[in-house]
């Protein structure tokens, strides 16, 4: 196992030092990789940033403690970055082009909406680095619980072995080593997702759906000396969900629209005729992937029912799986996996966040003639910092993947989804909308995970996912406000209509 981790993180470290020798000369090279990638390291690049820990953790965990009820996610997951490549992705990566080159999510917003007072730059950079930091947490955490668990080191070891390899390459070799990685890490977990739930399956000696239809839950959940057996229906995809927990499931799709790492590729692309190559690809990857993620959450549950044993902690299914399973060699390259999913996340948001201080912070207000090297430098450090920062997050060992990576996405999907949308196809909309819209956004998720507001005993996060009443209210205020303040200058309709003639 520790020479199939080791070959990996060789092969991570020598792309990231190709990377630093391509392309870091200047900033959109460190940054958005001179927007030249093929479609196929587009779109496994934006799958393995988008997919993280939660994927090979978060999500067979939760297949795993509640069976086919939890499958909605999955779904409303593949159904939004659908939605994602069709709706945003041409638009956008015309529109970033043509809007004075737009590097990242906040320049395109400031560029679109001619913010000359930077007040839409800063509040979206400003988001991008409060969810961010927590994203990357749940990526960290992540990775201390995969050392602990698979190699008995400290939680704390784990978090700095992660963190460590995933700032070196991305540290030097920026945007083309972290979408060269990507491409890498995801071929690792499109097989490694196939692979498990494969062999879970040929080691049962009962019929899976038997097994899973008689679930003890005290053998699933708790300690096998106790005598109540709980009913378990790990085959009913409504078991104790109403139609609202199944719409707040399924809005985990509403997300894609808005999350800056992910659409940042699509930014990246070589061309737009690309576009359609690189959604199918991603989109094929990114339905197996979700499948495979399922089906070793059920099959890992029917294995451990069938053979009486327990884990302690339900989101470490696939490390168990794989070590028990496979020879050392190949469960290494399983581990690795995970680790690929953690690293590949954690280095597109590293880098986003880098880019928001970057270019959103030091140019616009400490050094506005800052030269390319200087800015790449800056760069550079940004990434240690945030890093450090994420760390310090991840030492609260108890943190659910789960929940810190629904926090973030929440956070991200209410502030910037219906902003870009919006910008994309509605000529009318201006300044003063976009930046009420993030604000409510931002500010209905904070409300909804964090005030100590209760109906019948329930927090507002539990009733619904807080990604919904966001997104509603962040488009009703950038309707309302847009509609009631004078509309866009004419420079801004003229790049609108240039943007619409590029893509008739």
């Amino acid at each position: 196992m520790i020479i199939s981790l080791a070959a990996y993180f060789i092969v991570m470290l020598g792309i990231g030092l190709y990377a630093y020798k391509q392309s870091t000369a200047d900033v959109s090279g460190y940054m958005l990789g001179g927007r030249s990638l093929s479609p196929a390291v587009a779109a496994l690049s934006a799958g393995a940033s988008d997919m993280s820990g939660w994927l090979l953790m978060g999500l067979p965990g939760a297949m795993y403690l509640f069976g086919l009820s939890k499958v909605w996610i999955a779904i409303g997951l593949v159904l939004g970055a659908w939605a994602n490549y069709f709706l945003v992705a041409p638009r956008l990566r015309v529109y970033t082009e043509k809007a004075n080159d737009s590097i990242t999510i906040p320049d395109y917003f400031a560029n679109r909406f001619a913010d000359n007072k930077n007040i839409l730059r800063v509040i979206s950079a400003i988001v991008i680095i409060v969810f961010f930091t927590l994203y990357t947490s749940s990526g960290v955490v992540a990775g201390g619980k995969l050392f602990e668990n698979s190699f008995q080191m400290s939680y704390e070891t784990g978090l700095y072995v992660t963190t460590g390899v995933v700032v070196l390459y991305t540290l030097f070799g920026g945007f083309l080593a972290v979408s060269l990685t990507d491409f890498v890490q995801g071929c690792i977990m499109f097989i490694s997702l196939l692979a498990v739930p494969v062999a879970t399956y040929m080691m049962l000696e009962q019929p899976v759906m038997d097994t899973l239809a008689n679930a003890r839950y005290d053998l699933l959940l708790s300690s096998p000396k106790e005598t109540e057996i709980h009913a378990l229906n790990m085959l009913d995809w409504f078991a104790g969900g109403s139609t609202i927990a199944i719409i707040s499931a399924m809005a985990w799709g509403l997300g894609y629209f808005g999350q800056p790492h992910i659409i940042v590729r699509f930014m990246s692309v070589r061309s737009v005729k690309d576009m359609p190559t690189m959604r199918r690809i991603g989109m094929s990857w990114m339905t197996l992937s979700a499948i495979g993620a399922v089906l070793t959450g059920l099959f890992g549950a029917a294995y451990m029912i069938e053979n009486q044993m327990l884990i302690d902690d339900k989101e470490t299914i696939f490390l168990v799986l794989s070590e028990l399973i496979f020879h050392p060699l190949i469960a290494g390259f399983l581990l690795a996996a995970i680790l690929a999913a953690i690293m590949s996340t954690i280095s597109s948001q590293l880098l986003v966040c880098s880019s928001s201080l970057t270019e959103d912070f030091y140019k616009i207000y400490l050094n506005r003639s800052a030269s390319q090297t200087e800015l790449v430098l800056v760069g550079r450090i940004s990434v240690l910092l945030v890093a450090l920062f994420a760390i310090y997050l991840a030492y609260d060992r108890d943190s659910s993947i789960l929940d810190l990576v629904s926090n973030a996405w929440a956070g991200f999907g209410a502030a910037f989804g219906p902003l870009v949308l919006l910008s994309l196809y509605w000529k009318r909309m201006n300044l003063q909308g976009a930046i009420s819209g993030m604000v409510v956004g931002a500010g209905t998720v904070l409300v909804w995970i964090y005030a100590p507001i209760t109906i019948n005993g329930e927090s507002l996060s539990s009733i619904i996912y807080e990604i919904i009443p966001g997104f509603i209210l962040s488009s009703i205020a950038i309707v309302v406000v847009s509609l009631s303040t004078p509309p866009p200058s004419k420079e801004i309709t003229q790049l609108f209509d240039e943007v619409e003639g590029s893509l008739a």
